[in-house]
Formats: C-alpha cells, structure tokens, sequence
C-alpha cells in the first residue's frame, strides 16, 4: 500500500513558519507568514512527525512496535499473525490468512487515504516474484536502466566480475574522469548488490591489492537456513601482521553481523543459539577458543575481542571450514569462471532462471 500525500498527516510540535505562497497571499497582511500545524514535504521534522501519526494509530489498534526493528508491527490473532513493514509512506504487509490482510486494509482506508498496490511485484528498484517454492528478488530493470544510462547497453558481457591476478594500481598518467558521473556509476553498482552479492569485491574493490596500503579487506556472508540473507566486503582499518590477525578480526566482524540477526529474529518470536560461524583459518579458531593465547595477541584490538565472550556465552560456535568450501572468499578476491561459478551456485546466490 502507498500513502497519498502521508506527511499531511503528521502534526508538528515545534514552532515552524513559512512565507505566503504564491497564489495564496493574504492581501490585508502581505507581510505577514504562516505558522504551521501539520507538516510539510521538505520539512526535516516531516518525516518524524508521519511516522508518529501512522504509530500511534497502530498501536492503538493492537499492534505490536517491535524493539530491533522500529519500522515492523505485528499483530497476532490466535495462531494467525499479521506482518507490516513501514518504508516512509509505503507499507509493505503480509500475512498466512489472506483475511488478516483484507481486514488491515479496511483499517487503514478508515483514517488514510491509501493506495492499494496488490501482491508485492516491485518495490524500491527490486524485483519481486512470488512463487510456491518462494520468494525470489532481482533487479533486472534496474541493471538494464543503468547500462542504458551509461551507454554501455552493446557492451560485450564477461563470465565473472573481474580478471584474477589483475592488481588496481593509480594510474599517474592518465586523464581526469568527470567525478560525478564516476561517483553516479559506483554508487549504481553499490545499490545493484543488494540483489547480486556475486558483484560485491569488485565493486568495493580498493588499492589494498595493490599492495599501496598494505590493508586486507574483510569478506563475509550469512546464511538463514540454506538462504543467503546478508553479506558484507570492507577494507579493515588498521593493517594486519599476520593473516591470522585478518582472519580475526573478519571473525569478529560476522560475528557482529550475526548477533544482530539473532536479534532481528527475536522480533518474529524466533530464537537462535549456538551459531555456527565458519572459519578456514586454525589459528584464529585457536585465539576464539583458548584466552591463554592473549597474551600472542596484545598487538589486536581490543574491540575484536569480544567474539571470544560471545563464543563463552554460546551465542555463536566457531568451527573449522575447508578452504575450498569457504563461500566469503567470493567477498575478498577474485577467480576464475571455474572456481567463480562453484561459489556462486554453492551458497545459491543466483537463481538458476
């Protein structure tokens, strides 16, 4: 659902004033402003000020804010529950019981005017196809509209993102780029991982490999059951001296990454513990499970430590992974078609359409 014109609804607190606009001046106080009531597009406190109008009618109506995720209510009925996701002025709904969906509909027709788009087909550039064996999101139009932008629709595609082996080095000799339109293209590419994490290292690839600054770059993906449902590649911030100080800190880095899915699940009423994170370096393992090494690793900060009291907890359990099986690598580095298409079809980045 789509609201029309949703920062109308909200009211604002503070005291904000606007010049006459045109068409609607007063003639016997041409000098004079308005005070407002109600918000306005444009207006920093808008935003807030809709969202707490549209919380407080859901709230009232026996819906559930939940504490990780602000934007997601829940309402259950019985053994049914109702999900609804709010994104500014769209509202994204479902539920088991096609009834649950009807009724929130009717609801929110009663103090808003509501556009009701049907079953979830596209939704901020993605993609939705729903089908019996699930739900699956891409972003063709939107890799079309940015070729097209680009006028790079004729160019000749290749079998993975970047050549092995081919460092990124500053080229001193070559010609400036016009900064926006290179900052308008990464930026593209940047949104397009959000359907194709198979894209991610070079698309954050940086001078690291080049061995300029000596920095690594952490790689990592997670998996909810066998569905891919988040990933990350960053460059670290301080240099490593060893590789089981890169390998630590990644650890820590998806351990981060995890406890806040296991909170986000807490949202739905679903608990994880003893979290696999799956680690192709021994060494690390060894800092995670044995404190007596702490004193082999003064030299790493202190804030990656705190995998070791998540591991203590049983929040999460570091296990050893082959080195051929370990999917994050498609994250730090670069392959083959081969070994690319391997990673790819093995963690189920792709659809097969």
């Amino acid at each position: 659902m789509d609201v029309k014109s949703a920062f109308l609804y909200g009211t604002i607190d503070e005291e904000v004033y606007v010049c006459q606009p045109p068409g609607f001046e007063n003639p016997s106080y041409p000098d004079r402003v308005y005070k407002l009531k109600k918000a306005l597009y444009g207006l920093h406190q808008a935003p807030r000020a809709w969202y707490d109008t549209l919380s407080t009618y859901l709230l009232e109506n026996r819906f559930e804010r939940r504490i990780i995720d602000k934007t997601l209510y829940i309402k259950r009925s019985k053994k049914d529950t109702l999900l609804v996701q709010i994104y500014v002025d769209d509202i994204i709904f479902g539920s088991i019981k096609d009834q649950m969906c009807i009724d929130f509909e009717k609801l929110m027709h009663k103090s808003f005017k509501m556009s009701s788009m049907g079953e979830l087909t596209f939704f901020l550039g993605l993609q939705v196809k729903q089908q019996k064996d699930g739900i699956f999101i891409s972003q063709s139009k939107y890799v079309k509209d940015i070729l097209d932008k680009y006028g790079l629709s004729d160019s000749k595609p290749a079998s993975t993102p970047m050549e092995t082996h081919k460092h990124i080095t500053v080229d001193l000799e070559g010609e400036d780029v016009d900064v926006h339109v290179y900052r308008s293209m990464i930026g593209s590419l940047m949104y397009l991982t959000a359907s194709r994490p198979d894209i991610m290292f070079p698309v954050y690839s940086d001078l690291g490999g080049a061995n300029m600054d000596r920095k690594s770059t952490s790689g990592g993906c997670q998996l909810l059951g066998a569905r891919l449902v988040s990933w990350q590649c960053k460059k670290q911030t301080k240099v490593s001296l060893s590789t089981t100080e890169v390998e630590y800190i990644v650890a820590a880095s998806c351990c981060s990454q995890v406890l806040w899915i296991q909170n986000q699940m807490l949202d739905y009423g679903v608990t994880f513990l003893h979290t696999p994170i799956l680690i192709d370096n021994s060494s690390a393992i060894s800092i995670v499970n044995n404190p007596v090494k702490h004193s082999k690793t003064k030299h790493i900060e202190i804030r990656y430590h705190f995998i070791r009291d998540c591991n203590e907890k049983k929040l999460i359990q570091v296990a050893k992974v082959h080195t051929d099986n370990q999917f994050a690598d498609l994250f730090t580095k670069a392959f083959d078609v081969g070994r690319f298409t391997f990673l790819v079809t093995s963690v189920g980045m792709i659809n097969s359409e």
